[in-house]
């Protein structure tokens, strides 16, 4: 059973709502960054999280924008400004005494798979390893050849065009990567057991790239 609890992540001008969950025994925390759209509140991605967190991983999920800022539908493909916002969320971390000596990885959906990419080539942390879910790492292409964290690109088998689109994204990533298609699943996972076939892959992957 995870300790959960709310947290404020706090940069300049800016005050992001998040959950935060720990294990016991944890060593590693993926940071979950949501898609255009969501929050931290994603019954997606928190699905994921409870999955992630009976292998001993923690997780952090929260909302990349202010609620303000979430009704400009630029800023929720910006993917520079959400990559920033991560970037805030990992220095939070890492300064969080119960996280302190953690090893990091990063789940997107959606957008928030671009922004994960952005910011594991930006920052100055080691990022163990991505997981990217019905994502668009297509908008990160400025990046991709430059990523160096083990990257496994999860989609829907009936999301024609975000298949295109990550195909194009895998080609260009010179780190270790896998591609997983989901048979059956649209893009939001919504089919009987697709979701859990991508949490299962998430943490199939997490496992095996970070220390648990």
């Amino acid at each position: 059973m995870a300790q959960q609890a709310n947290v404020a992540i706090v940069g300049d001008n800016v005050i992001l709502p998040g959950l935060l969950a720990i294990p016991k025994g944890a060593k590693s925390l993926v940071v979950f960054a949501h898609g255009s759209g969501s929050s931290r509140l994603s019954r997606r991605n928190n699905y994921v999280a409870g999955v992630l967190h009976e292998a001993g991983i923690a997780t952090l999920l929260f909302d990349l924008l202010m609620e303000d800022e979430a009704i400009d539908r630029q800023n929720v493909f910006d993917i520079d400004l959400l990559a920033s916002r991560l970037l805030l969320a990992t220095d939070w971390a890492l300064n969080h005494p119960d996280l302190s000596g953690m090893e990091i990885g990063y789940f997107g959906a959606s957008t928030g798979s671009a922004a994960a990419l952005k910011a594991s080539v930006l920052t100055s942390v080691k990022i163990g390893a991505i997981v990217s879910r019905g994502g668009r790492p297509d908008l990160a292409a400025d990046v991709l050849e430059m990523v160096s964290a083990p990257t496994l690109l999860i989609v829907g088998g009936n999301d024609d065009l975000v298949i295109e689109l990550n195909e194009a994204a895998f080609a260009m990533l010179k780190c270790e990567k896998e591609m997983k298609i989901v048979p059956g699943a649209t893009h939001l996972f919504e089919e009987p057991g697709a979701l859990e076939i991508v949490a299962e892959l998430a943490r199939e992957w997490f496992v095996r790239h970070l220390e648990v």
